[in-house]
């Protein structure tokens, strides 16, 4: 089992950074980003305020190596798409990382996690990335979902909106781990609590048969990988700012 984890995981790091002299396009299809879900914490931050406060809470594909690596990593680009589509909202993306800990696990914490902050920067907004360790080690689907549910109850409970973000395509990493139960469980838990998902799994996916990256290819170093953070950074932007139902024209009106 631990030899399959760490293939596993250099599979994924390795598709990371192929094809690093490429610059992508990336955008992400609009149909993978729509949702019915709203943000409402989000939408009375940003309206009343002007102060968003969001937190990520995930795993170590939620970070970046080397010495630019979190300025580079997701979180980071989201806080600064963020800071450029909403002009005069101060935007404050924090990262808690949970490293090869099962979504019970993570679940567990979040009551003292959110706890430790003053009022003034508690979270508008949880992003939860989740289920890549639950699909590596095989737990069973059922017991995924229930500790799912007991994690967004406990955000909700805590007067925060929720987001959940599914796995990270790769397509080695298919043909060893069986993903799409983990991924369909993610997207029930969601409707379930009419959360948005953010479908990271399938707007990779697409890029990667778009030929904006090459998630197959060698290793090539950082570069690539930087990239495709960047490119979720935005494309999360745009998911939050849409479901929120936010007009950044008004913002800047209002300015």
């Amino acid at each position: 089992m631990k030899r399959v984890l760490a293939a596993v995981a250099v599979m994924v790091w390795a598709a990371s950074f192929a094809r690093a002299e490429d610059v992508p396009a990336c955008v992400a299809p609009a149909y993978l980003l729509a949702t019915e879900s709203t943000l409402p914490k989000v939408a009375a931050a940003v309206q009343g305020d002007k102060r968003l406060n969001i937190l990520v809470i995930g795993s170590g594909s939620s970070a970046l190596a080397g010495s630019d690596g979190v300025a580079a990593s997701y979180p980071a680009r989201l806080e600064a798409a963020l800071r450029e589509r909403l002009p005069g909202v101060a935007v404050m993306v924090r990262t808690e990382l949970r490293p090869k800990k099962l979504a019970s696990e993570v679940a567990e914490g979040f009551s003292a996690l959110l706890a430790k902050w003053p009022q003034e920067q508690k979270p508008a907004l949880v992003i939860w990335q989740t289920g890549t360790v639950d699909a590596m080690r095989a737990i069973d689907p059922d017991d995924f979902r229930t500790a799912l549910e007991a994690g967004v109850t406990t955000l909700q409970k805590a007067g925060t909106d929720a987001l959940m973000m599914n796995l990270q395509y790769n397509p080695r990493m298919e043909t060893m781990l069986s993903v799409s139960p983990y991924n369909d469980t993610i997207r029930v838990v969601a409707q379930e609590f009419e959360i948005p998902m953010f479908d990271r799994f399938a707007i990779m996916r697409h890029w990667n048969e778009a030929g904006d990256f090459d998630l197959f290819g060698p290793v090539h170093g950082l570069g690539m990988a930087k990239r495709v953070h960047d490119c979720i950074g935005r494309a999360l932007a745009t998911q939050i700012i849409e479901a929120a139902r936010i007009n950044p024209a008004e913002l800047r009106i209002q300015r």
